[in-house]
């Protein structure tokens, strides 16, 4: 049982290092991109979508190639990922005022920390939580791409942030509980199994603390 619990605390560890350093290397990415005024020429010029477009591509392979990938390659994934999603979020320092986005980043901090608690201390098996999840997951989307393009209802929208929100605030409770469960997984790879979880639990941080700041920040003028 402790030699159970160490393995765990060293998967949890290098995970959650992982994690930072991807979410460190975003942050200054972007900080970078709207300082340098990069983020103006990249919109203007039409580049965002096709940057939007290689993280979609990114992921997939991420997820798809995961166990048939070398550790090696999976970590370069991962931070290509993480580099490119910062140039996007640059969009962000450009919207919102600095101190409503660093304000609003420890709040996420602090609510993804209180889920991934619950997520840890469950000690029941959450996967029947998937289905549900993968199908609300795809109605948020869905419904996001129906309001941008048809609707353009700012009510709705609203209401899809606090949708997606909650959604993702169950998604970082799965994820956690699931991470206690992967490395009983003989087949997986274990020094890919750190970069894996960090890419889930990095989805989950950014998504959570992207519909906080849609929710709740101040916008410039």
């Amino acid at each position: 049982m402790e030699n159970e619990v160490n393995i765990q605390n060293k998967l949890f560890g290098k995970t959650f290092f992982w994690m930072f350093l991807g979410l460190l290397g975003s942050a200054i990415i972007a900080y970078y991109t709207y300082a340098s005024g990069l983020i103006f020429d990249i919109v203007l010029e039409g580049y965002f979508n096709i940057l939007l477009i290689i993280e979609l591509v990114a992921v997939l392979l991420f997820s798809l190639l995961f166990r048939k990938l070398p550790a090696t390659v999976v970590g370069i994934l991962y931070f290509v990922y993480a580099m490119i999603n910062g140039v996007t979020l640059a969009t962000v320092f450009a919207v919102f005022e600095l101190s409503s986005i660093i304000y609003l980043f420890v709040i996420s901090a602090i609510i993804f920390a209180v889920l991934g608690i619950i997520g840890y201390k469950t000690n029941k098996d959450l996967s029947s939580w998937s289905p549900y999840l993968t199908v609300f997951l795809i109605a948020g989307l869905v419904l996001s791409f129906i309001n941008l393009f048809i609707f353009k209802s700012s009510m709705l929208d609203l209401a899809i942030d606090w949708f997606i929100l909650a959604l993702f605030c169950g998604v970082t409770i799965y994820d956690i509980n699931k991470i206690k469960m992967l490395q009983q997984i003989p087949e997986i790879n274990q020094e890919k199994i750190y970069v894996y979880c960090a890419m889930q639990l990095y989805l989950d941080f950014i998504n959570i603390f992207l519909r906080v700041l849609s929710i709740f920040g101040k916008r410039r003028n």
